[in-house]
């Protein structure tokens, strides 16, 4: 019975994973809201959870807000591009109808 009481489960040992919490924050207000407020709910759950004795849940929530977070940074990097091409298109759009002005038809 001494050896019950003496051995700690190693889970309290352990550190709590990490929350992501500020890389979600920033994700929201940098990148996508949407996408970046499901990762602050994430990280807000993982020192909850892990206080309470959810183990598996804190790192399943660790695991969320990371990937929520991801997903918000590669939408905002889509838009990016997306608005960055059409810029280009506009301006090669507009310099070909510069062209034609020139041309009567």
């Amino acid at each position: 019975m001494n050896d019950q009481l003496e051995q700690q489960p190693q889970s309290t040992q352990q550190t709590p994973p990490p929350n992501y919490l500020v890389w979600a924050i920033l994700t929201t207000i940098l990148c996508c809201l949407p996408f970046g407020i499901v990762s602050i709910v994430y990280a807000a759950q993982v020192n909850s959870k892990w206080q309470m004795g959810d183990y598996e849940g804190a790192k399943l929530s660790s695991k969320n807000a990371k990937l929520w977070a991801l997903i918000s940074f590669g939408v905002a990097i889509v838009g990016i591009i997306i608005s960055f091409l059409l810029a280009i298109f506009g301006i090669f759009a507009g310099l070909g109808l510069e062209a034609l002005e020139g041309i009567d038809i």
